[in-house]
């Protein structure tokens, strides 16, 4: 099964994605940690954990995840990060509204906001939605 998985290209790419994604997660999250520690208040370190994820995670996305090399799709990067950065500030303001800590809230809505992002940007960097062709 494992090698008929690695023979799929888009079993790989999606592999590579969650390898890429688990790093920028964990990247994301702990600036996000770092700015809560350091007094900022939920939503502007969201803001600003997005603002400097987004520029962390383009070279690994669009290179070693959907081989896509320059620059000329960063507006469409940009792009699906803002929708899951609205998506995911709109569900961390409800859940902290319904009294679970901004870090626990975070935690829980990272890995959605992984899967969300896994189709938004390779639709952004390859110009197609991934896996569904």
């Amino acid at each position: 099964m494992i090698k008929s998985m690695l023979s799929d290209p888009n079993a790989r790419q999606f592999g590579k994605f969650l390898v890429v994604g688990v790093v920028n997660t964990a990247f994301g999250y702990l600036v996000f940690a770092l700015l809560i520690w350091l007094g900022l208040a939920p939503q502007p370190a969201l803001a600003l954990a997005f603002v400097i994820g987004v520029a962390w995670n383009f070279l690994g996305h669009a290179r070693f995840v959907f081989g896509t090399r320059g620059f000329a799709r960063v507006p469409h990067y940009v792009g699906s990060y803002l929708l899951v950065y609205g998506l995911n500030a709109l569900a961390l303001s409800q859940l902290l509204g319904a009294g679970v800590s901004s870090l626990v809230a975070q935690a829980i809505l990272a890995p959605v906001a992984a899967v969300l992002s896994f189709f938004l940007i390779g639709k952004a960097l390859t110009g197609r939605f991934p896996v569904f062709e």
